[in-house]
């Protein structure tokens, strides 16, 4: 009996790992769209796809960006400001990449585009600060998707979302986390609704990364801190700041390379059997996933164990 099922049980794995590394024909005369290109995965899967042969139309949100980019790149890449806030630039993005890509169609669009912001107890946010974030990493994201998808459409191409472990499980107060969690929720049904047209959406949901952005990041939740009003500093306490600080910036267990996210980007637009969904890192393997699946009071004991508590919580 247990043979029998461990025999079935390598049949499935090898015919996954058989089909996974099937690629799609005619790779150089594909077309795929990406947000967010200034620096970060966006910068890097632009490069790496024009490296590969396929023809990148990568949107930067600065000039200075799109010109960086520019410098090492083929003449294959292609450059276009975009602001993914703005529905105008949305459009006149659609019709740049309808220029360039003509009767072909859209092969591939990924939506790496998005902000971190601020991730804080929700008490030391404004609704403003929610806004900020949603605007950009969901809304902005279902803009250019709704813009693009005729043309992803036509091609029967790939759609690329890049979501987040903490979709799966909130770590923490603040919009990016909900943001995700709505990306998800939109990706899935997107991938249900486009299966019948040939289209294939893949969520791309990476654990926790240091980018050159993570000081910015800091000095923010620094200044927030500092911002607070004098009752809410004595209500967490200085040390409740210390470790909550620290666990976000702390380098020693963030992943370095970036390629591990990339390289489910290239696989989700390349392979003939894309994965419906990729994670990347370590932390989101082996930590995120794990807890994702645990009963919600076990998975609070585990967050909340070791960790201190506000200095005045009430009992």
């Amino acid at each position: 009996m247990w043979l029998y099922l461990a025999a079935l049980l390598g049949l499935y794995f090898l015919r996954r790992w058989y089909q996974e590394r099937q690629t799609v024909e005619n790779l150089t005369e594909k077309y795929v769209f990406i947000t967010g290109c200034d620096s970060g995965f966006g910068n890097l899967l632009a490069r790496q796809l024009d490296a590969r042969g396929l023809r990148v139309l990568a949107a930067c949100l600065t000039q200075k960006g799109a010109e960086q980019l520019g410098k090492g790149t083929s003449e294959r890449l292609k450059t276009t400001i975009l602001d993914v806030t703005s529905t105008e630039s949305v459009a006149a993005a659609t019709e740049w990449v309808k220029e360039q890509a003509g009767s072909k169609g859209l092969w591939g669009l990924v939506n790496n585009a998005g902000i971190l912001w601020q991730m804080a107890p929700n008490e030391w946010l404004t609704k403003e600060d929610f806004v900020r974030v949603l605007d950009v990493n969901l809304l902005g994201t279902i803009d250019v998707t709704l813009h693009m998808l005729p043309l992803i459409r036509r091609a029967q191409g790939r759609l690329v979302n890049v979501s987040s472990m903490i979709g799966r499980f909130a770590y923490s107060g603040g919009g990016y986390s909900p943001s995700k969690f709505a990306l998800e929720a939109f990706s899935d049904s997107l991938r249900r609704e486009l299966h019948p047209f040939g289209v294939k959406v893949s969520i791309i949901e990476p654990g926790s990364f240091a980018t050159e952005f993570d000081e910015t990041y800091k000095k923010n939740l620094t200044n927030l801190w500092n911002k607070l009003p004098a009752e809410i500093k004595d209500l967490y306490g200085l040390q409740y700041w210390n470790n909550f600080s620290q666990t976000f910036f702390n380098g020693k267990w963030r992943n370095t390379d970036l390629c591990l996210v990339t390289n489910c980007m290239q696989h989700a637009l390349t392979s003939r059997y894309p994965r419906s969904r990729y994670t990347a890192g370590l932390d989101a393997k082996f930590i995120f996933i794990p807890l994702s699946y645990l009963p919600a009071s076990l998975a609070d004991y585990i967050v909340a164990y070791g960790r201190p508590g506000p200095a005045k919580a009430l009992c």
